[in-house]
């Protein structure tokens, strides 16, 4: 996640049954609210080809600018981790709405969203949700950067407000065990969560969430133990130690695939050679089963590929807004009057 940046479907029922493998706390796949439809707009014929529209578009933004991708990963993540995904992080309503809370400093592909539903407005006016045009646009960007095209149930409904204090995002230095209980709490086990975890294969953060782990670990004065001594010294290079008020640079969560924002398993990888960028992620390896997963995801891609679509249909289906719960917004930016 770009910090910068940060299935009622008899054609889907054995796709998702094979993301699952035989480990410990394998990924789960849950039966999908039931107002959720796989083409659920061209099956209702309210706007049939509302999936095509959003997937031209986000090959226009990513031929232009590849870090769509993370961007977008970024902003479904804090979406649905807060109050599910009802597209309140898109909202620039009320006096302090979700996206200006701290934890979302430097979101971005707003305004990709906000073309796509102008394009769908224009075609099938008050048709298609904003939580809807987002997962899709999610999806098809992941997929264009070399990731998995995995089946997006629609028919979400957006929410009407949107409040930053709501926003516990966790930190990118807390603990394994603590981040699993987070997970948890947006029911997602510990395969989605390293699974999850794996968007870091592409995007920046900035030297501000990592520097403790360059000059200041645990409060130790040195840096973290766990971090190769190669990444540390090309990391002080770009993160200097910082004052108030000075510069808070970006740098590549994987530098392996860069400006290029490719979607590989090198993440895992990296994290095996003590390489992450993230403390979060280097401690994947602390965990028994959270070790044997990144082992096998950076054995080879496959694996990882069919669990990050298992997990993003997972996520995707969190608290989300169906029938007359919700609305659907005009303008992703505000409610409708």
């Amino acid at each position: 996640m770009e910090r910068s940046m940060r299935v009622a479907f008899p054609l889907v029922v054995f796709a998702v049954a094979s993301l699952c493998y035989g480990m410990a706390d394998a990924a789960v796949v849950r039966s999908p609210p039931t107002n959720l439809k796989w083409h659920y707009y061209k099956i209702s014929n309210t706007c049939r080809d509302a999936e095509e529209y959003v997937r031209h578009q986000v090959k226009l933004f990513w031929d232009s600018d590849r870090s769509i991708t993370a961007k977008l990963l970024r902003l479904v993540y804090t979406d649905c981790f807060v109050t599910g995904c009802d597209a309140s992080i898109l909202l620039d309503e009320g006096p302090n709405p979700e996206k200006k809370a701290a934890q979302n400093r430097g979101l971005g592909g707003f305004v990709a969203i906000d073309k796509i539903k102008y394009v769908l407005e224009s075609r099938c006016p008050g048709k298609v949700s904003c939580a809807d045009i987002l997962h899709l646009a999610t999806r098809d960007a992941v997929h264009l950067a070399g990731g998995p095209s995995y089946p997006v149930l629609t028919g979400r409904k957006d929410s009407s407000t949107s409040d930053a204090a709501s926003v516990d995002l966790p930190s990118p230095s807390i603990s394994l065990q603590e981040l699993l209980v987070y997970f948890r709490s947006r029911n997602l086990n510990e395969v989605h969560m390293t699974t999850l975890l794996g968007a870091h294969t592409l995007g920046r953060t900035h030297c501000s969430y990592i520097v403790d782990r360059l000059y200041n670990y645990a409060g130790t004065g040195k840096p973290d133990p766990s971090m190769s001594a190669t990444l540390l010294e090309s990391l002080r290079k770009l993160c200097p130690p910082r004052k108030k008020g000075q510069p808070d640079p970006l740098v590549y969560l994987n530098p392996e695939s860069g400006s290029n924002y490719n979607f590989t398993e090198s993440y895992y990888r990296r994290i095996l050679s003590n390489d992450a960028v993230l403390g979060v992620d280097q401690q994947l390896l602390n965990g028994n089963n959270t070790k044997q997963i990144t082992e096998e995801f950076a054995a080879g891609f496959e694996d990882f590929r069919k669990n990050f679509a298992a997990a993003m249909y997972q996520m995707g289906n969190f608290k989300v807004l169906t029938g007359n719960q919700g609305e659907i917004r005009k303008n992703c930016r505000y409610a409708n009057k």
